[in-house]
């Protein structure tokens, strides 16, 4: 029996059969399916009628004003409601007599249908009825300021119209169909301003109330709060651990949109113990109403989407903001005809405004997310502010770096001092790659770091989330270091790091060839024992400038590198419509805005991800990965021999490769010694030869291969990890095509 298992830090998503009772069918498999009728819904049935009767024809301009929309339901639209709730029931019955189904969501306000499980077969059943107008299979969908409102002319602009920030968006009800909020944000107060905060008379919605969103989250700004998850919870993939079965945001990203619309104005933001400024929602005196339909461990689907818009539609709220997307492109006729672009359609003939994120899938062309010409799509640029960071070295190079820290105080320079230089007398394992990220201080010498600039590696560990900036920082806190250096690790390339706040003085050197600069400084500089080799002395020293401070410039506004690009497809086959997309593009990049208080635990490459993240290192494979996959391809990617499987291939070993596995213990506390034969044609070294590893810990593996002869057939051979309580495990290798040195000087 094995007792160690391979950790690949991953949320993996098991897309479970659903066998429950009446749920379980022979030789078929169940799946979420959304039916349309034909008959008019609730807001197609009343809405002209309502419009007319409630005299809406602005007297003056002939216009409909915004704020005397009566969207909140008569009691005619309950009783036509309730009707069609009715009807679905009555179909379902008669088409599926005597079979097993459940029924989702019933519909009635902007389409009239429902979601139900059934089979293939039944599905087929009921696109037969000549009542149902379509039968879809749900799919998934994904999650796509101190200084903005200046930068967008806002006070100066439209505030100035509405009376001030005080007043800008008052009467607005903005519903958010994303991962829910934190309603402990004060960007979500009612109580911050002077002036009174009523509630519009036109919303008509609820305020969910359970253990994780009690009583009292909801206000005069935060007016209505939901989830929706039916869809997610039949696939057997809902956790309530993460996703929190309320309106309580999970993840951070709703609460991070909301606030960017519609955040109270003036509220300070403070990150690492650093004031930014005062940040501003664009509308800030509008309300909030939350429809929380997506999820942080599975993102969401189709069918909870549109009875999150549903239910919005029908509480009344003015706008909805949709900073989601969908998975891949709707097949059929056209990317317009998928039933949450018709149930927006239905919300615009209602009177709502619609704005929909363009996607993160750029910067290929025909790559938008957001298709139909009645949702108002928006892209991201770059903003004019831009936080830099730099360190200057002893020998006044000037090495540019990121970090929203503080510098050294008055520039002092202060001595560089490596962490695999100052380990431990009782650190073992002195060839541990995780040492040289700071991210243990009892394997460090408090003595030699104390006072000094602690310099650690940015290595492969910190892009799967085994390795933090947060608990390095930890580390020299507790080691009193005067700062943190990160240097790159030159395994880790093609990646764009963002800003990372920290306490302490601190630069991270993105790139590998400023850190190679850096190390070339810092070894020159040390002064060693002529006989034993020792270090006696550091002699490098640098100073920090810090990165709190931002930078303005006019390089704004351009498209980011990762929004989705036009074309707009019109249909699967990537056929152009005559649509311009996306329609607006504004500030998405370094946007300060509130996040969820239980999603602050986020590594610094928020894995399932890593898999993602191979797919996406394919050249041109990012609509594949974003269709077979529905994820978006990021700004990062990795090689597939980094992904933490248990076995390692190398299919072009180019003289040398550095590979890292990590083992988790699932038995007792146990010993093992390594051993390995390795490929024909390769030499293989394995550190360490021998650990130690307590029940639940994990430990590191270093393999490294290097071609001893030039080859292009596979060779195999296997690392054996032998446990002295008996446990074996095996890790198989396999090289394909060598070239040893040889043939590269040649």
């Amino acid at each position: 029996m094995e007792s160690v298992y391979f950790c690949m830090h991953l949320t993996v998503v098991l897309w479970l059969g659903l066998c429950m009772g009446v749920f379980c069918q022979e030789d078929s498999v169940t799946a979420v399916y959304i039916v349309t009728l034909k008959q008019a819904p609730v807001a197609h049935y009343s809405s002209e009628a309502r419009f007319e009767e409630a005299g809406l024809r602005n007297e003056a301009s002939g216009r409909i004003s915004k704020l005397d929309k009566p969207r909140n339901i008569s009691r005619s639209d309950h009783r036509y409601g309730s009707y069609l709730t009715r009807v679905h029931d009555s179909l379902l019955r008669r088409v599926l007599r005597g079979e097993n189904y459940l029924k989702l969501y019933s519909y009635h306000y902007l389409i009239n249908g429902f979601a139900v499980l059934v089979t293939p077969q039944q599905a087929e059943k009921l696109s037969r009825r000549r009542e149902v107008a379509n039968v879809v299979m749900d799919f998934s969908v994904r999650t796509a300021t101190t200084h903005t409102p200046e930068f967008l002319g806002l006070p100066r602009g439209a505030w100035v119209q509405e009376g001030g920030p005080a007043y800008a968006g008052e009467g607005i009800v903005i519903g958010f169909i994303d991962t829910g909020i934190d309603p402990t944000h004060p960007s979500f107060s009612d109580d911050i301003l002077e002036n009174a905060y009523p509630v519009p008379s036109h919303f008509s919605g609820v305020c969910e109330v359970t253990r994780d969103f009690p009583s009292g989250s909801c206000n005069r700004k935060l007016i209505g709060a939901r989830h929706f998850a039916a869809s997610a919870i039949t696939r057997g993939i809902f956790n309530a651990t993460q996703d929190y079965a309320s309106p309580f945001d999970g993840d951070g990203h709703g609460t991070h949109t909301a606030s960017i619309a519609a955040g109270n104005h003036g509220i300070p933001v403070i990150v690492a113990g650093h004031h930014f400024g005062n940040a501003s929602g664009m509308a800030p005196r509008s309300h909030i109403a939350v429809y929380k339909a997506l999820y942080k461990s599975f993102g969401g689907f189709a069918a909870d989407v549109v009875a999150a818009i549903d239910q919005a539609a029908q509480d009344g709220v003015d706008i909805i903001s949709l900073s989601i997307t969908p998975n891949r492109r709707p097949p059929g006729l056209a990317t317009f005809f998928n039933p949450i672009d018709m149930a927006l359609l239905s919300a615009v003939k209602a009177g709502i405004f619609v704005v929909q994120a363009a996607g993160n899938t750029g910067p290929s062309p025909k790559s938008i997310s957001s298709f139909s010409p009645w949702i108002f799509t928006v892209g991201a640029s770059a903003h004019d502010r831009i936080y830099s960071n730099s360190i200057v070295l002893g020998n006044n190079i000037t090495i540019s770096g990121v970090g929203l820290a503080p510098g050294t105080r008055n520039t002092t320079t202060y001595t560089l001092v490596l962490a695999l230089h100052a380990l431990n007398n009782e650190t073992t394992d002195t060839n541990g790659m995780y040492l040289g990220e700071c991210q243990e201080p009892t394997s460090l010498n408090r003595d030699l770091i104390q006072g000094n600039l602690l310099v650690c590696s940015y290595s492969i560990r910190f892009v799967l989330g085994l390795s933090t900036i947060k608990q390095a920082l930890e580390t020299a806190k507790n080691l009193s270091a005067a700062g943190l250096v990160f240097y790159m690790d030159p395994f880790v390339i093609g990646f764009q790091l963002n800003p990372i706040p920290m306490k302490l003085p601190g630069v991270i050197i993105p790139s590998p060839d400023d850190s190679k600069i850096l190390l070339q400084y810092y070894n020159s500089s040390l002064e060693r024992d002529a006989v034993s080799k020792k270090i006696v002395k550091f002699g490098a020293v640098a100073s920090i400038l810090g990165g709190l401070k931002a930078n303005y410039n006019n390089s704004a506004p351009k498209v980011m590198y990762y929004s989705a690009r036009g074309p707009d497809p019109e249909d699967s086959f990537l056929d152009d419509a005559d649509i311009l997309k996306p329609n607006l593009i504004a500030p998405g990049n370094f946007i300060w805005g509130a996040w969820s208080s239980v999603g602050a635990d986020s590594v610094e490459f928020e894995g399932y991800d890593d898999f993602l993240s191979f797919l996406c290192g394919i050249n041109g494979s990012s609509p594949i990965v974003l269709n077979y996959t529905g994820k978006s391809c990021g700004i990062y990617n990795i090689n597939a021999s980094d992904l933490n499987l248990p076995s390692i291939t190398i299919a072009k070993l180019n003289q040398s490769r550095t590979v890292q596995r990590v083992v988790t213990n699932i038995a007792g506390n146990e010993t093992y010694n390594v051993g390995w034969s390795a490929p024909y044609g390769v030499s293989v070294l394995v550190s360490p030869t021998r650990f130690f590893i307590a029940g639940g810990q994990k430990q590191d593996l270093t393999v490294q291969f290097n071609a001893t002869m030039n080859s292009s057939f596979a060779s195999f051979g296997r690392i054996g990890l032998f446990g002295n309580q008996g446990h074996i495990v095996n890790i198989p290798l396999s090289v394909i095509l060598k070239i040893s040195s040889s043939i590269t000087n040649n």
